[in-house]
């Protein structure tokens, strides 16, 4: 599925689209640095029912929310330099475990995800406009 955006807002549409299509507890969001991933992430929680504040997990590496349907876990791995520190962080457990997992930065994890079914949003921005590709 691919969909382009033109303002913050647009966001929820891309939202409504996603969340019947969403059947793994795992989804990875790419895309670079200002391409709306945290923006995303704060639009889906809330179409979720979760009330907490979503910031990005940058310097915590995970941040844990709650939804009626249960935990979801936000990841940042940009600042790992490679795949032993995200298994420092247990995210092992933390996708055992989770109504949903979403990472941001996923490349340095994504080949342990071998076999196992997850989402993947790629967010690409042109400026003016982002354009979104999700499978």
């Amino acid at each position: 599925m691919k969909m382009t955006i033109q303002k913050k807002e647009d966001w929820q549409e891309i939202v409504e689209m996603i969340l019947p299509k969403l059947k793994h507890n795992i989804f990875l969001l790419k895309g670079n640095l200002g391409a709306g991933k945290t923006t995303f992430t704060q639009f889906l929680l809330k179409s979720l029912g979760s009330e907490d504040e979503v910031n990005s997990p940058t310097y915590s590496i995970v941040n844990e929310y709650n939804t009626p349907k249960g935990k979801v876990y936000h990841f940042d791995l940009y600042c790992l330099k490679n795949i032993e520190e995200a298994y420092d962080i247990g995210i092992e457990e933390y996708l055992d475990n989770a109504f949903l997992c979403i990472i941001e930065w996923p490349e340095v994890y994504q080949d342990e995800l071998y076999g196992l079914n997850y989402h993947e949003m790629n967010i690409i921005n042109n400026g003016d406009t982002r354009e979104i590709s999700f499978e």
